[in-house]
């Protein structure tokens, strides 16, 4: 019952599946313990009865007492049972799940994440969790438990009268026949919410990141229409998927109602017969609305568990998806990064065929070319920000694919084109490049990166905080920061893909020679479209249609006739000269 398929099912961890077998025992008890105060008050019924019809001598009302006291304490204690295993549990596995997820996250190639927009994945997170840790804590434990605890008094039922049993129970495997067979509809109808719903995020999301862009261009009407558009479309699906399912669950609920209907008639028929008593049917109504009581909430749960099913599939899709792993220790002969014969596809789309270079340490190696021939590409393949599809990436001899990422990364600082920051000071964000750096040290990496001149301008000085990703500073001091936090990290291998693409003329020379010095002796590898950011390179690799076209000097290249490397220096050089 509590198998890997079912634990996939309900994209359940292993003490998930211990907890709902625990919430599962606990409401077994539970039901079967109320069943007993059932027995108790038909225990005194037939008693008093007796005495009524019978002139028995009236039963000692002390030991109904008792027994009803007996039966109030122990309900509450398997009561408390049942609730500590039904949701304080559960509630410890949410937390779990989400750090797994977030684990998960951390690992996986970065490839991945451009399959998959922020939308999707922060409401499989937040909201794909919520709706199955419902499942978790109201359905899972409970509705088996109802499954076991049924059975076992249908037994008792048929063993001891099995007219009146059948006339109790059939509308239950009809109902719940009727609920199982629509799960393919529910299954539909959530998916197509689903979709709807991350079509709203997603529109809301671009709305407010693009909201300085929509006004300057006067597009408000149409994207507000636009919006409004994808808030009715998910609100008209939600409604016609919630209709379905509410169709099927309340029809479910009547057929089995008609149970009652049916016992009446049958026990009537029976006393009129002669066959059984009054008492037997009273029983038995006594016996059906604990049998009925369970399912009364479990009919919805099921419809909630099938429509869960699509949140559990999205979240064994991250688990299922391969993690970057490798070994925990990384000591390679020297920084040298050569690439050797690597081949790399964005899905079906080819970006690197055979490219082979060597960027030696102590050396700046410059990447250019047109755009989208892969320089950026070389630089995340050279950090295993991605895997490559064919060849091999080796650092100081080591293959790159043998080391755990995070391992690796350690010994690499990246300052790329697209600057992320935290909402926190000026301080915290450069301390980022190494935690336990003290403020002089960060003080002196800002200062080397030209961060001085503008973060003393601030109200708090290094103190101040900047906004969500650096929302109170230009672009060109948010780069500059990523620079300071490249710098203070001081890692043998440096990655600068366009690192001074923000700055004006005078930062950007400042910085350059900034790091000219700081950078002696590292293996650095900078990606750059302006000719200028990469005259005092020691090598120049020239990429074009994901092949290594050019390789040498930029004073080697530059006399190359028809050569790529001039071209783009002679188109660039033309392009300075253009004025309005």
């Amino acid at each position: 019952m509590f198998g890997k398929s079912f634990q996939r099912k309900y994209a359940l961890s292993d003490q998930g599946v211990k907890n709902t077998k625990q919430a599962t025992v606990w409401t077994v008890i539970v039901n079967l313990v109320v069943m007993g105060g059932m027995g108790i008050l038909y225990l005194m019924m037939t008693r008093f009865m007796d005495t009524l019809t019978n002139g028995a001598p009236l039963p000692g009302i002390w030991l109904f007492v008792g027994l009803i006291l007996a039966f109030v304490a122990l309900s509450m204690l398997t009561h408390l049972q049942q609730y500590r295993a039904t949701y304080g549990l559960v509630y410890g596995e949410v937390k779990a799940v989400r750090i797994t997820i977030a684990e998960r996250l951390r690992k996986l190639p970065l490839g991945y994440f451009g399959k998959r927009d922020l939308a999707d994945l922060t409401e499989t997170i937040m909201g794909d969790v919520n709706r199955l840790e419902h499942v978790w804590s109201h359905c899972l434990g409970y509705l088996y438990g109802s499954y076991i605890s049924t059975a076992i008094i249908a037994v008792m039922m048929l063993i001891y009268d099995w007219h009146m049993a059948m006339a109790c129970l059939w509308g239950v495997p009809v109902a719940f026949g009727l609920l199982f067979g629509s799960r393919k509809l529910a299954k539909r109808n959530s998916e197509r919410t689903k979709a709807a719903g991350i079509q709203v995020s997603d529109g809301i999301q671009e709305t407010l990141e693009n909201i300085r862009e929509i006004r300057a261009t006067n597009q408000e009407s149409r994207f507000l229409d636009d919006l409004n558009g994808k808030i009715d479309h998910h609100e008209k699906v939600m409604i016609k998927g919630e209709l379905s399912t509410g169709i099927f669950v309340n029809a479910a609920s009547v057929i089995m109602r008609l149970g009652v209907a049916t016992t009446i008639l049958t026990g009537t028929a029976l006393i009129l017969s002669g066959q059984i008593d009054f008492m037997l049917l009273f029983m038995f109504l006594l016996a059906i609305t604990r049998v009925y009581a369970p399912f009364d909430q479990a009919l919805a749960l099921i419809a909630e568990m099938f429509v869960s099913q699509v949140s559990a599939s999205r979240l064994m899709e991250i688990q299922d998806t391969p993690i970057a792993t490798g070994a925990d220790s990384f000591a390679p002969k020297g920084h040298d990064i050569s690439f050797q014969n690597v081949g790399f596809s964005y899905d079906d789309k080819q970006v690197l065929r055979g490219v082979s270079f060597t960027a030696k340490e102590g050396e700046v190696t410059a990447l250019v070319g047109p755009s989208g021939s892969g320089k950026s590409t070389c630089a995340r393949l050279a950090a295993r920000l991605w895997d490559i599809d064919s060849g091999k990436i080796t650092v100081g001899g080591v293959d790159i694919a043998s080391v755990d990422p995070e391992v690796l990364l350690s010994d690499y600082s990246m300052v790329f084109q697209d600057v992320v920051l935290f909402d926190d000071t000026v301080m915290e964000n450069i301390r980022l490049g190494r935690r336990g750096a003290t403020d002089d040290e960060v003080r002196a990496a800002a200062k080397a990166a030209n961060c001085d001149e503008f973060v003393v301008k601030l109200p708090k000085g290094y103190d101040t905080p900047i906004g969500e990703n650096g929302a109170k500073l230009s672009g060109g001091e948010r780069q500059r920061i990523s620079i300071a936090r490249a710098l203070l990290k001081n890692s043998p291998i440096v990655l600068l893909d366009e690192a001074t693409a923000s700055l004006d003329v005078e930062n950007e020379t400042k910085v350059q020679g900034a790091l000219s010095r700081l950078l002696e002796g590292k293996t650095v590898l900078v990606i750059a479209h302006r000719m200028r950011t990469v005259e005092a390179a020691d090598k120049v690799i020239v990429l074009a249609d994901g092949k290594v076209a050019e390789e040498g000097s930029p004073a080697e290249l530059i006399t190359r006739q028809n050569g790529i490397f001039r071209r783009m220096t002679q188109l660039q050089a033309s392009s300075a000269e253009w004025s309005i």
